[in-house]
């Protein structure tokens, strides 16, 4: 089997790229050309990949790839992810994220419509929630640029599936994290200031709404469900989630506590970083996966904060030494 991973250098891209290439997949990673190249993620993978030049805002140059992969497998993660980053953004992001998503579609229409297509959906597209928890029938009231982005790429998917009669799937990933997941993400911001407040190179974390609730996992375990649902007969969206919300405190608390600190003595809340339009309480009903896909997180919340502190201390420590 070949795949080809959008994304592949991000988060998920390289637990995703872990997984198939475990199952025996020839793996294929689109990276866009750059002049600074950030393969940290897939350093230790890259003699088992296989990398193709293209861009989701150059629409040839994603045929091209295609064509010469001829892939059976597609997962398109790359977009850009930061939400408070779509504000000073917008259409950068409405580009990657949002036509990003249509012009991958259009070009596997045409040089390989009988492959199968992953789409990564999130959880913001619920925004402003009409219900709790969310499933699959929920509407969406996205409250972000991001979150809008990825409502079109949600529904442009639903839309060729049933136009063309593809294999194209969405993912409604609610939040999930890692050891691997970018600094500029409150989780990873969290986990990095706490390693470093332990370690005596800083005093202060500044972060902005502390009850902000949200749905975390690991995404180790949010790849699994991806592959899982391209191996189905039907093509199907699925909401992927915990069930459980934690605050922002909460992680805090957890993430401190691990290293025998007080929240309290550190944090600092910072205007800067407060959302123009915060959303209110996602919670995930993962029911269909679980029943259909036979999914279920294998990492619990507690375990996932203590984790990435432990990654971020020893990747401080290695590099101090």
């Amino acid at each position: 089997m070949k795949a080809l991973i959008t994304g592949i250098t991000g988060q998920d891209g390289s637990y995703l790229a872990e997984l198939l290439l475990d199952k025996g997949y020839k793996v294929w990673g689109m990276v866009r050309r750059s002049s600074t190249e950030t393969f940290e993620r897939i350093d230790h993978l890259r003699d088992r990949l296989e990398l193709v030049q293209a861009d989701l805002l150059d629409p040839s140059s994603l045929a091209q790839a295609l064509g010469e992969v001829e892939p059976e497998e597609i997962y398109n993660l790359a977009a850009q992810s930061f939400v408070p980053t779509s504000w000073s953004q917008p259409t950068l992001t409405g580009e990657f994220t949002g036509l990003g998503v249509v012009r991958m579609l259009e070009a596997m229409r045409v040089a390989c419509p009988g492959a199968k297509f992953y789409q990564a959906s999130s959880s913001e597209m619920f925004g402003k929630v009409r219900e709790v928890p969310q499933n699959e029938l929920t509407a969406f009231h996205p409250r972000s640029p991001y979150a809008v982005a990825k409502t079109y790429g949600h529904y442009i998917t639903v839309n060729y599936r049933e136009s063309f009669d593809l294999f194209a799937v969405s993912g409604i990933l609610f939040n999930h994290e890692s050891p691997r997941r970018g600094r500029e993400f409150v989780t990873r911001k969290i986990t990095d200031a706490v390693a470093r407040i332990k370690l005596g190179q800083t005093n202060e974390l500044r972060l902005g709404n502390l009850d902000a609730q949200r749905d975390w996992g690991y995404a180790g375990d949010y790849v699994r469900a991806m592959w899982l649902m391209l191996q189905q007969d039907r093509p199907e969206d699925y909401v992927i989630a915990t069930g459980q919300t934690h605050s922002v405190k909460q992680f805090l608390e957890i993430a401190f506590d691990h290293v025998g600190l007080h929240w309290q003595d550190y944090v600092v809340q910072d205007p800067r970083f407060m959302r123009p339009a915060e959303v209110d309480q996602l919670v995930g009903d993962a029911g269909k996966a679980r029943t259909q896909l036979d999914w279920e997180p294998s990492v619990s919340f507690e375990d996932l904060v203590r984790m990435m502190v432990d990654a971020d201390l020893a990747l401080l420590q290695g590099a101090v030494t």
